[in-house]
């Protein structure tokens, strides 16, 4: 009798417990709920980058003459003389805030509002009209590309992305995921335009639509901030601070009810 009374008020704690604390939506803390075993075409571009003030560039110039072609590739490399013996550390191009680059020999190089390939073909034609080289060869790359993301995510960080392409997801998964308190149907994309003016999207990880947005690849700039859910608010606020009294409620009737058993 004693151990059939036992069993049935631990059923009871038991139950109380999975009430209070095991209803959890598992639609909430997954992506892509409404997508389905299914090919989806998409046409979406990985945007170009426009070069802006107080970018860091690295351009380098090749060309038959390699003697020739050095002096323009010097201001991308420092020489730094360590533990380890010389070596050098990428240095790059400034765009100033007048939007021009100190190119060696050419100047003032105007490279703010323009695409790389469009500095690129810019500093090939100056190089031969000038006749400085023979068939010059001119590579542009961003040393500053980077997005940032924060709020609820397992390590917020600033990424940064030497490829020059990355999506939305592949910087929330460099972030460590997205914890269980994240607001996946509502993450907020911060973007700067070429103007200046601040752009914000808000995008929902758990529709299709997210891979067809020009907003699936991040610019360089970008921020990605998550929002914390509804639990995530009530449970930093006063709204669950009855949870450790219910948890002790919890314990002290075990123990009355094992008092009991004991006592009969």
């Amino acid at each position: 009798m004693k151990s059939i009374i036992y069993r049935q008020y631990s059923l009871v704690f038991v139950l109380l417990s999975l009430l209070l604390f095991g209803c959890v939506d598992t639609k909430k803390a997954t992506y892509f709920n409404d997508l389905a075993s299914t090919t989806i075409t998409t046409n979406t571009p990985v945007p170009e980058t426009i070069i802006r003030r107080n970018d860091l560039l690295n351009i380098t110039v090749s060309s038959l003459d390699a003697q020739a072609s050095a002096i323009f590739n010097a201001p991308n490399l420092l020489p730094v003389t360590g533990s380890g013996g010389s070596a050098n550390e990428i240095l790059g191009y400034l765009v100033g805030n007048d939007g021009t680059i100190q190119f060696p020999i050419l100047g003032n190089v105007k490279a703010e509002g323009l695409t790389k390939d469009q500095l690129k073909e810019s500093i090939q034609k100056k190089l031969l009209d000038q006749n400085l080289l023979k068939g010059p060869i001119v590579s542009v790359r961003f040393l500053n590309f980077r997005v940032t993301v924060l709020g609820e995510v397992k390590n917020p960080t600033a990424i940064d992305v030497p490829s020059e392409k990355i999506s939305l997801l592949e910087a929330i998964g460099l972030a460590g995921d997205l914890t269980i308190y994240a607001k996946r149907d509502n993450v907020l994309v911060i973007r700067e335009s070429e103007n200046g003016n601040k752009e914000i999207k808000r995008i929902n990880l758990n529709s299709a639509e997210l891979l067809s947005s020009p907003y699936y690849y991040l610019k360089s700039n970008d921020i990605v901030y998550v929002e914390p859910n509804k639990s995530k608010v009530a449970s930093s606020g006063r709204g669950q601070q009855w949870i450790p009294a219910v948890l002790s409620g919890l314990s002290l009737v075990a123990v009355v009810i094992v008092g009991i058993v004991n006592h009969n």
